[in-house]
């Protein structure tokens, strides 16, 4: 039987972890919702967004006491998970479903063709696969969300960390950037509204940046946009589920075997499930997306945090040149299937 001392100890050990987390825990969550409030006054910029621009300020800057630490640390893995599977409320199967299948179809090769020829091109670049990888989500799925999913599936233990945030910063300079390339480009080439909703939905990383370009294109292109854009966020599972299949395969330096389908994705499928087969009130709905925009940006201004701007430019060109190809990939990928189906 424990002793009396061990007993103590024990019973002190849950409040005194509290206590460890709330500092950092409080403050991420303080930062995402203040995000919140001040993304409406920012057209064409999300609070996930702000978000991670707070953080990288705020570690390029006066940096953060290490009493925080654990707290950031808890929100860029847990808050990012359960932020994830309440991502799954935005999502209804039949209006994916109404997209058709040739669309569908033309989703699922952005996706599957973005992530190979992202890794490809990082080989060719000299890109470390680890990082490639992470872009390639990120670019391919739905930005910042998809990096620190694939990173949690692949680097449990955040022996990489590097290689996340840098991903993650890349996400936010490319992805802004298309919110303005897209609809350019759009009436250079003449694209109609309708088609350059289709376009900006398969191509452009995040979904709120989806949004501001939809915003932009006008006419029926927003609804068509978000729409792809969300076909694009449910193939988050299927690729979870391969990249963990994969580090199943491969085994970890102790053996470990991480679950064949991450426990944050059976909760994301639940919850799109839930939203497509029940006659949820909209007031669950509403209240999921503002819950789980909230856990995002808390999640993403921890991972800001990371990003320290003197060590991401020592990581040189090459995955700059990375983020820069994958995204004139994805596009095209994106394009050309557009023009194919429209």
């Amino acid at each position: 039987m424990p002793s009396p001392l061990a007993e103590s100890r024990t019973a002190t050990a849950a409040p005194s972890a509290r206590r460890t987390l709330a500092p950092g825990l409080l403050l991420c969550l303080a930062v995402a919702v203040l995000a919140q409030l001040i993304a409406p006054l920012i057209p064409g910029v999300s609070a996930l967004i702000i978000a991670i621009v707070a953080g990288i300020l705020v570690a390029n800057t006066t940096g953060l006491p290490s009493a925080v630490s654990a707290g950031t640390d808890f929100s860029a893995k847990k808050l990012l998970r359960a932020g994830i599977v309440l991502l799954g409320l935005q999502l209804v199967l039949g209006d994916i479903l109404a997209l058709g299948a040739p669309m569908l179809l033309v989703v699922v090769v952005i996706v599957g063709g973005g992530i190979l020829g992202t890794v490809a091109l990082g080989r060719l670049l000299g890109v470390a696969p680890r990082l490639a990888l992470l872009v390639a989500c990120g670019f391919s799925i739905c930005g910042a969300a998809a990096v620190a999913a694939a990173a949690g599936v692949t680097d449990p233990e955040d022996d990489h960390e590097e290689d996340t945030v840098t991903a993650v910063a890349l996400v936010v300079l490319c992805g802004t950037a298309m919110i303005a390339l897209v609809p350019l480009a759009s009436a250079l080439i003449g694209l109609a509204p309708g088609t350059a909703g289709l376009w900006a939905g398969g191509s452009i990383h995040e979904i709120a940046q989806v949004v501001a370009a939809g915003g932009v294109l006008g006419g029926g292109a927003l609804a068509v946009a978000v729409v792809v854009k969300l076909a694009r966020i449910l193939m988050l599972a299927p690729v979870m589920a391969v990249l963990s299949a994969r580090e199943r395969r491969r085994g970890g330096a102790d053996g470990a075997r991480p679950p064949l389908v991450p426990v944050f994705v059976l909760g994301f499928l639940t919850m799109v499930l839930l939203r497509s087969f029940l006659p949820l009130p909209a007031a669950v709905v509403d209240a999921g997306s503002v819950l789980q925009t909230i856990l995002l940006g808390a999640a993403m201004f921890a991972l800001g945090t990371g990003v320290k701007v003197r060590a991401l430019l020592r990581v040189g060109a090459r995955p700059f040149a990375l983020a820069a190809a994958s995204t004139v990939l994805v596009a095209s990928i994106a394009l050309l299937g557009v023009l194919i189906v429209a």
